[in-house]
């Protein structure tokens, strides 16, 4: 069934690869992504719960809707609501499709939104803009798509993120393994410039504990968030080195196990009436 707030885009040509990366690497986890997220379902849990008091949209997108796990949240929260999964992967988009959740299934980028204006009251998005690489053009976005008093909340990550991690790979070959993200500053000075009035933007770390390190690359390659970085060393890694990261990593060892620690952002914007 088409939806009337979906407006059909080509894709476009000029599309960075680095974004046809990100989309690939998360279809191929989308069978694997749903049991190892942990992470990810708190922190959007947690965006649920900072959602105002009194919100009852009656049209709301999922942005970055991966597997759907929030889309059939947001479905159960609002349940008179019409509701749009969005994503850039469309191994997640089929993965997620015959669970439900949403009204519509659309592949589409954030920062090209194939909606028509003014047509939602809610956005929602976690953990999926940190692969934007233009975060203004998100915020525009958002600002262009919600109707007067509607509603922007997002997660994401910044810089810090896995820095156990890339410390540990800098002690090794001093190559970028490890995804960069743009800092919290970064965030704190896009949200202010924008149309968009903000309401909450703070950062709040979530550490995850591992017994071993292969349990947490694991983990990044079975969510599609391993390295994607451009200019990534190519290739097998050899046993020598991954010694040397073992070795490297142990040093942040805790009672706890070997800890990875997430910066994320968690932001809370409104466009006004």
């Amino acid at each position: 069934m088409s939806d009337p707030a979906v407006a059909v885009s080509p894709t476009s040509e000029s599309e960075l690869p680095d974004k046809r990366q990100v989309a690939a690497s998360f279809s191929r986890a989308a069978a694997s992504y749903d049991a190892v997220a942990e992470l990810q379902r708190a922190v959007g849990n947690a965006l649920i719960e900072r959602l105002p008091a009194g919100l009852c949209p009656t049209r709301w997108l999922d942005l970055g809707s991966g597997t759907g796990y929030f889309s059939r949240a947001l479905a159960n929260r609002f349940p008179h609501a019409d509701g749009v999964a969005l994503d850039i992967a469309e191994g997640m988009l089929r993965h997620a499709r015959p669970k439900g959740g949403a009204t519509s299934f659309v592949a589409g980028d954030a920062e090209r939104l194939p909606l028509r204006s003014t047509s939602l009251d809610l956005l929602f998005s976690s953990l999926a803009l940190q692969w934007c690489e233009d975060f203004a053009a998100v915020l525009n976005e958002a600002e262009r798509v919600l109707r007067p008093g509607g509603v922007f909340a997002f997660s994401s990550l910044c810089s810090g993120t896995l820095q156990e991690l890339r410390d540990s790979w800098q002690a090794v070959d001093g190559f970028a393994h490890v995804n960069r993200f743009r800092s919290f500053e970064a965030y704190q000075e896009f949200c202010a410039t924008s149309r968009l009035r903000c309401l909450v933007l703070d950062m709040r770390p979530s550490v995850l504990h591992f017994s071993e390190l292969r349990q947490l690359t694991h983990e990044l390659k079975a969510l599609g968030a391993h390295n994607l970085n451009p200019g990534r060393p190519g290739g097998l890694t050899g046993r020598a080195r991954i010694r040397a990261l073992i070795e490297a990593y142990e040093r942040f060892r805790t009672p706890s196990g070997l800890p990875a620690t997430y910066r994320v952002v968690y932001g809370l914007l409104c466009k006004e009436s």
